[in-house]
């Protein structure tokens, strides 16, 4: 089935058809919610976006190349639920013009070069199996051996169900890369839009340098009913909302979407890459969030990148692996 290519980066819209603002209920036309960067221009409600519109939104002109284009999901576990999940796999490809829920590569934004990340909710709602974890995994992998920035805009349900336990095996699989990351001084910055959950949250998205939300997304681990009877309470109105978490901490700014490049593109600035001769041993040494937590291990009698790492060779799965060498030393 041919792929479009590289990938849609505009939607084919009418300009007589109208969509009606899932918060304020106006009816815009579909022309204007493009030339509007598909914000409401009534009360502000960010509308989704693909991938190509993100990358014509936030790099520079041509300056995106992708890579890792032919990874596609197999059917490890022979999943049928209403229907085979290679079946779903088909009509997500069909639909998006996507092989997967996300795409990686290397681009610049006002010249300053980055590795990114973006996923695309239209593909079986964003979730992550194990060639969107690979995805990831390479993503920060090219930022370390590189030294360059690394940025995921997520968007996703979390893990994907059809593949199981393989799902939740890329939350330790996209994690690992992180502490290296970290270690290194290579900086990491998470852009969480509408919704980011589940198994995403719970892993890379919620451990970036900085971490910044478009305006009102949905921001959480689980669905707001479970969550509530899971601490047997109620939660206050909107507790997963992007405002709400800023208030609380997890988020460290709320950027309408007009505005993101110039944010992204002064935080590159001030969070530059560290120098290798920084640091002891010609290290440089990690200043983000797993930095703080690398160094609570290391009083405890371990550093977390000691115990856990991950292997990606080009042109294979990418297999989680563990590594002993410090302990064997």
């Amino acid at each position: 089935m041919p792929i479009k290519f590289p990938f849609s980066r505009r939607r084919d819209v009418s300009a007589e058809t109208w969509v009606k603002c899932p918060s304020c209920e106006s009816q815009i036309f579909n022309k204007q919610l493009e030339r509007n960067l598909r914000v409401c221009p009534t009360c502000g409600h960010h509308f989704r976006m693909s991938v190509g519109e993100r990358i014509d939104l936030l790099l520079d002109d041509d300056s995106f190349v992708e890579r890792d284009a032919g990874l596609e999901s197999g059917d490890p576990l022979g999943f049928h639920d209403q229907k085979p999940y290679p079946d779903r796999l088909e009509a997500s490809r069909v639909k998006t013009g996507l092989r997967e829920a996300a795409v990686w590569g290397t681009g610049t934004i006002d010249g300053q070069r980055i590795a990114i990340a973006i996923f695309d909710f239209r593909f079986m709602g964003g979730s992550m199996g194990s060639v969107v974890g690979e995805k990831l995994a390479r993503c920060f992998e090219a930022a370390l051996h590189e030294r360059i920035p690394a940025v995921v805009i997520s968007a996703s349900g979390g893990a994907r169900m059809q593949e199981g336990t393989l799902s939740l095996l890329q939350l330790a699989k996209t994690t690992a890369p992180l502490t290296r990351l970290d270690g290194a001084g290579v900086p990491f910055i998470s852009v969480l839009t509408d919704p980011t959950t589940g198994g995403v949250l719970a892993s890379f998205a919620s451990l970036g340098d900085v971490i910044l939300a478009e305006p009102r997304a949905l921001i959480g681990f689980a669905g707001a009913r479970v969550a509530s009877g899971t601490v047997g309470e109620e939660l206050p109105d909107g507790f997963q909302t992007a405002e709400f978490l800023l208030e609380h901490g997890l988020v460290d700014r709320v950027v309408p979407r007009a505005e993101l490049r110039g944010v992204l593109s002064r935080l590159l600035r001030v969070l530059p890459v560290a120098h290798l001769a920084e640091g002891p041993a010609g290290e440089s040494r990690g200043w983000g969030p797993i930095g703080v937590l690398s160094g609570i291990a290391e009083r405890l009698g371990g550093a977390v990148s000691d115990t856990v790492g991950i292997g990606v060779e080009s042109g294979t799965n990418g297999d989680l692996a563990t590594t002993r060498e410090e302990s064997e030393r």
